[in-house]
């Protein structure tokens, strides 16, 4: 006997991962299957008439792959041939289950790691939700070896889940949510509703083979919520195949597992920052601009740039230091090239259009995207 999960309130949240494996996409014959899927169509549907935004991370094209071909070796390079077959009968079903379009994007860590790859991976799935459409993220199986390796898209939804500033990461498994055992083979396991901090204990509850079809297990999704926590985004556990579970959703009701935010998004992102190699550029600023980063946690505007060194781009990371004894002051994004920048250092923020022609801001680095260092950092 499997005992059920008990109601509760899930937070209100405006954009949303939902993240759909295998076991829920197929007949268990490799082959798709359109019950499960559609009913989870239908519930982003629903998000979607409720104004709320959702990012799809599918599973199942190697499955469906396998489903087309006779043959059942298993190699890497077969996977990777069978995650290429199979990649447009999955999203073919999906675009027939949903009235918007339906758009691919498949990513690797590599793109995650790189940060002007990061920040356009970013740029597009942020705009594909402006104009309605429905992204559908995958790993590049087809020619990525290490994703196949490691293989499970419950850790690529929480990496989704933080690249587009996600309120919350939904998770639709094929069990009710997390138990206290197996909930097939142990007749006393019991339901766990909610799970403020994953401990070793939480994790040994999780253990467990993944599904035939799948290549993650409960365990890979409990490392999907721990990072995705970290990044202040709560986590819902729940069963893909359960129609009350499903409409509970809507209604913003979790009948599953829930784990919720315990981290400060700025502060991962400040980390985030601190540790990425910079670019090798240099901006150098006057005493009032550095006083202003400093004591108010400002802005970097182009009046307080003195001069730039070294050639980059827009998005580069890049060093801000003091005019006099170039001291490191702080670290971040740029708004502009290391060329444009030239020739608005010392400008009013009112005059970047009028020199350039365009603007991408009134900042050369936003505070959300700067890290003080030293003493600046201390005094701040």
């Amino acid at each position: 006997m499997t005992f059920p999960f008990p109601e509760q309130p899930l937070p209100t949240w405006r954009r949303a991962v939902l993240k759909v494996g295998s076991s829920l996409l197929t007949d268990g014959k490799g082959r798709l299957g359109k019950r499960n899927a559609a009913a989870l169509a239908n519930l982003i549907s629903r998000f979607r008439d409720q104004g709320r935004e959702v990012l799809l991370v599918s599973s199942g094209a190697v499955a469906a792959g396998r489903g087309l071909m006779a043959g059942k070796r298993n190699g890497l390079v077969q996977r990777q041939a069978l995650a290429a077959l199979g990649q447009t009968p999955m999203l073919s079903l999906w675009q027939g289950l949903v009235e918007q379009p339906v758009a691919q994007v498949l990513l690797s860590h590599d793109d995650l790691r790189n940060r002007r790859r990061y920040l356009n991976a970013q740029a597009t799935l942020r705009e594909l939700l402006r104009i309605g459409a429905l992204p559908i993220v995958n790993e590049n199986d087809t020619v990525a070896v290490d994703e196949l390796k490691l293989g499970d898209n419950d850790n690529l939804a929480a990496v989704v889940a933080t690249l587009v500033d996600a309120d919350m990461l939904l998770i639709a498994t094929d069990t009710g949510g997390l138990y206290t055992g197996h909930p097939t083979r142990d007749p006393g396991a019991r339901p766990v509703p909610r799970v403020e901090e994953i401990t070793p204990d939480i994790v040994r509850m999780a253990q467990g083979g993944a599904g035939t079809l799948g290549t993650g297990g409960m365990s890979t999704k409990l490392e999907a919520a721990s990072k995705a926590a970290a990044a202040d985004i709560g986590t819902a556990l729940f069963c893909g195949h359960d129609d009350a579970a499903l409409s509970a959703l809507a209604g913003d009701r979790l009948r599953g597992t829930f784990i919720p935010p315990h981290g400060d998004r700025l502060v991962a992102r400040k980390m985030w920052l601190r540790h990425t190699p910079p670019s090798g550029g240099v901006v150098r600023i006057d005493d009032g601009a550095a006083e202003a980063l400093a004591e108010r946690g400002a802005s970097l505007l182009p009046g307080g740039v003195v001069s730039v060194e070294g050639d980059f781009n827009c998005s580069a990371m890049v060093d801000v230091t003091c005019a006099r004894g170039r001291r490191r002051l702080a670290r971040g994004l740029v708004q502009y090239q290391s060329a444009d920048l030239q020739r608005i250092a010392g400008r009013h923020s009112r005059e970047i259009e009028s020199v350039l022609g365009f603007h991408n801001g009134h900042s050369v680095i936003r505070r959300e995207d700067m890290v003080l260092l030293g003493a600046a950092a201390a005094a701040h």
